[in-house]
């Protein structure tokens, strides 16, 4: 088994967010039960788990959006229980969230969701906002045109990346993204990986990432951490996944979906190495 605490960083001083003993429930039914996480900075991390295992369940707790029963969360050194309104604020600006489907305000146009987080948390002139918001538009690869569009005009992935524009509105070092590919056509999802990667390296994000898209964990992803039984049970690089006699983590990685992308990723690995 692999160890869930065990760093890929230099130092603790590298955690981004750090969970312990985290129990979250609805009712009589606990969602996760003394779950402990650690993210790096600077790496892209996948959430992989069974359906309904409560991976959005999670990122929605950190991000304050679904209460917890016991546990700490602490983000950039801070417990998020002990902050006042306005400290919670300050960090929230430090982070962007692309939620599943896009969340995009439908009466929006997409400049005006990119300029929504500017709205709430900057002092900006309409001139500086439209300035900016472009900026976002163009730096996902959207076309400038599409800046007064609504989503009901957008295809899925425009929809995707007017959504990540929207995150990225504040400059955020800490990025959550839920399922970012789901929906999308395999050269859409492509592309939107690479995307994210691009991004990753060029701002010097820490991403932390929501998926069941194997070929988006072997192409973006640091390290995976596996979610089951309301707990991480592993987490570490895919090579080390791929070791392990897990029931459920061995048939995810080496299951009919998985065999031929295992195949690729030695390949790769061994050209690597040579």
């Amino acid at each position: 088994m692999i160890a869930p605490d065990e760093p890929v960083a230099a130092s603790a001083n590298n955690v981004v967010i750090r969970v312990r003993g985290l129990k979250v429930g609805f009712g009589d039914r606990l969602v996760m039960d003394g779950l402990d996480l650690d993210v790096y900075r600077g790496e892209v991390l996948g959430l992989v788990g069974a359906s309904g295992a409560g991976k959005s369940v999670f990122t929605r707790s950190v991000l304050g959006l679904l209460p917890k029963q016991a546990g700490m969360i602490e983000v950039y050194g801070l417990d998020i229980d002990r902050l006042t309104m306005g400290e919670r604020r300050r960090v929230e600006r430090r982070w962007g969230v692309l939620f599943q489907q896009g969340a995009l305000f439908s009466g929006l146009t997409v400049k005006q969701n990119i300029q929504a987080p500017m709205r709430e948390h900057l002092d900006l002139s309409p001139r500086l906002r439209d300035e900016l918001a472009m900026l976002k538009i163009s730096l996902v690869g959207l076309p400038l045109d599409a800046a007064n569009k609504y989503p009901a005009e957008l295809s899925g992935g425009m929809i995707k990346r007017a959504a990540l524009a929207r995150a990225l509105a504040l400059d955020p070092d800490l990025l959550f993204l839920d399922e970012p590919t789901s929906g999308l056509d395999p050269i859409g999802a492509g592309d939107f990986d690479d995307l994210i990667a691009t991004l990753q390296r060029t701002l010097g994000l820490t991403v932390f990432m929501v998926t069941h898209d194997l070929d988006s964990l072997y192409a973006i992803c640091d390290r995976v951490a596996v979610l089951g039984q309301g707990r991480v049970s592993a987490v570490g690089p895919i090579a080390e996944l791929l070791l392990s006699t897990d029931p459920w983590i061995h048939s995810y990685f080496h299951g009919k979906r998985g065999a031929g992308r295992e195949t690729v990723f030695r390949l790769g690995a061994q050209g690597e190495a040579r």
